[in-house]
């Protein structure tokens, strides 16, 4: 998808282009001192300066390229990479898809909706600890509950679990899912 766009494709992400994605990506897996700054804010003028330099040192087919093969043998990222990546490179890959004019929801084997669905309960639940009210995913193809958040008044929404998953990760604008007030 990066190749197809391009590094000056928008995203969905702050305003980032497929180059700045990219070096996040990058960051993300190759600059163990920096990428705490991803999560934590005052951290995070380390990111800005090791995806600048990413992108300085490298032009856009090389960070793709380097994206393509991996984290680095010495990276955590390598050794957990279905717990720690599924999640952040279907959300971004949507990211990159879903802020290109006339998108469609793609339609995803039965098997990576699962996947996507087992990795959503453990990744989610420091994300959604916070909030007014409960939150409940609930997915439309079986049915299966998944309580993020407990509280009152609590809303559930249903859909795939891909279509979840954005919505999880704040993708809420291009999600497609449905608001219910209670649980069916």
């Amino acid at each position: 998808m990066f190749d197809q766009l391009g590094p000056e494709a928008p995203t969905l992400c702050d305003g980032w282009t497929n180059r700045e994605l990219a070096a996040h990506l990058f960051i993300r897996e190759r600059r163990p001192l920096a990428a705490p700054g991803i999560m934590l804010e005052p951290l995070s003028q380390l990111v800005d300066r090791s995806m600048t330099a990413a992108q300085e040192r490298y032009d856009f087919a090389e960070l793709v390229n380097k994206l393509r093969g991996g984290a680095p043998v010495w990276s955590p990222f390598r050794h957990l990479d279905s717990q720690l990546n599924l999640l952040e490179y279907f959300v971004h890959h949507e990211d990159v898809r879903r802020a290109q004019p006339d998108w469609e929801p793609r339609e995803l084997p039965a098997a990576e909706q699962d996947a996507l669905w087992s990795r959503l309960a453990g990744m989610l639940r420091l994300k959604a600890s916070k909030g007014p009210g409960g939150l409940i995913l609930q997915r439309d193809d079986t049915g299966d509950v998944l309580r993020l958040r407990a509280g009152e008044p609590a809303i559930t929404m249903v859909g795939p679990p891909s279509e979840l998953v954005l919505y999880a990760y704040g993708r809420k604008a291009v999600a497609r899912v449905d608001k219910h007030s209670e649980l069916k």
